[in-house]
Formats: C-alpha cells, structure tokens, sequence
C-alpha cells in the first residue's frame, strides 16, 4: 500500500448552516508532537464550542486516535480518522473547530459536517507528498574504482548516492536505493568494478514526493 502524508501546516474554513468548521491540519512524527499540535489550537479557539481532533502515525497507519471533544460519540473524531485513512495518510494530525450558530445538524449531519470539513481542507489547501520507502546501503571500494562509480550512479536517476567519504584506506559510499532494486544494484556494482563488492544494508527511510494536481 502507497503511504502518503502532507507537507506542511495549513487551515481551511467552510460554514455548514451558520455553524464555522475550522480544519487544522499538520504532519508530525510522533503522539507528543500530535497532541501538542492539539493543544495548541484548543488554546488558540478556547471559545470554540468543540476542538475535534483525530490523527494518524506509522507507515502501517498502527496509531490511531480520535476525539469528539463533546460531540455526540461517533459523530466528530472517528469520521475525521476515516478520511484520513481512506486516502492512506499517515503521520498527519487534524483538528476541526467549531462554533456553533444556532441550528442543529443532528447526528448524520455531524458525521458530514465534519468530514466535509476535514476533506475540503486536504482537497483545498493541503499539499501531499507520497512517502516512498528506500534502502540506505553502504558498501567500500579502493580509490582507482571510487571516480568511476560514483560518476555512473550519480548519472543514474534510479538511484541515489547521499554521501561519499574518503579516507586512507579506502571510499566509502552511502547509497539510497528502492528495496526491490537490491539485486540490481548489486549486479550493476559488480559489472562496474568487474568484482564482487560487499554493500550493507543500514535502514529503511522515507523519500517524500510532493503529488502535484492536474
């Protein structure tokens, strides 16, 4: 499953029968940096008759929170999660704030009222990034093969080479490559140095991707 996310902090605002519906959102890494994200606008709108919030951490989507602040159970925090979830965002928190004008929406018109405000808001004014998974190998080679094969990977836009490091033994390389590229890689170092060169996986990392709309 593609793993998407936002780029930076942003608001929008839509009115649904007097009532203003304030959609913050934010990418954040953690449950802490979620929850003072939180209670920073539950601060900044204490006059708000609702603060609901809902977020979303890990690249399985395994953190999941959500609160009605108030709101009947149901009808705020868990419609706000569900948009999120069902454009595959994650490491993303929002908080919709209301103020109520006066005329009740009921429980199904909650659960749209919110919701339509959590998507107007990403369809509006949020940018998206695809977070694309890459291996972070590294591996060594002598100086007389080191020009060479940088040379031809930084020349190659199916890979990317983040660091070289020279020191007096030896080159080391730190390479950014697609998990499933690793066969490859692999073959294509051994054709470039007609030898075999041992590469270490260090860790997965997230590559972000901003998607651009037609």
């Amino acid at each position: 499953m593609n793993c998407f996310g936002i780029q930076a902090a942003g608001d929008y605002e839509i009115q649904i029968e007097k009532s203003r519906f304030i959609c913050y959102f934010a990418p954040v890494n953690t449950a802490e940096e979620a929850q003072a994200f939180i209670e920073t606008i539950k601060k900044r709108n204490w006059d708000a008759t609702h603060n609901c919030s809902a977020y979303l951490l890990g690249e399985n989507q395994q953190v999941q929170k959500a609160n009605d602040d108030g709101e009947p159970s149901g009808t705020a925090g868990i419609p706000m999660l569900e948009v999120l979830k069902k454009r595959n965002l994650t490491n993303i928190v929002v908080v919709v704030t209301r103020y109520f004008g006066g005329i009740k929406l009921g429980a199904g018109g909650l659960v749209r009222a919110y919701t339509q405000s959590v998507v107007s808001a990403l369809d509006t004014v949020a940018t998206l990034v695809e977070k694309l998974p890459l291996l972070r190998i590294q591996f060594m080679l002598p100086f007389e093969l080191a020009f060479k094969v940088e040379n031809t990977l930084r020349h190659d836009t199916r890979f990317i080479v983040e660091s070289v490091a020279y020191f007096s033994e030896a080159v080391t390389f730190f390479v950014l490559i697609s998990p499933e590229s690793e066969v490859l890689f692999q073959e294509n170092l051994h054709m470039l140095c007609n030898q075999e060169v041992d590469i270490y996986p260090i860790e997965t990392i997230y590559h972000e991707k901003i998607l651009v709309s037609d």
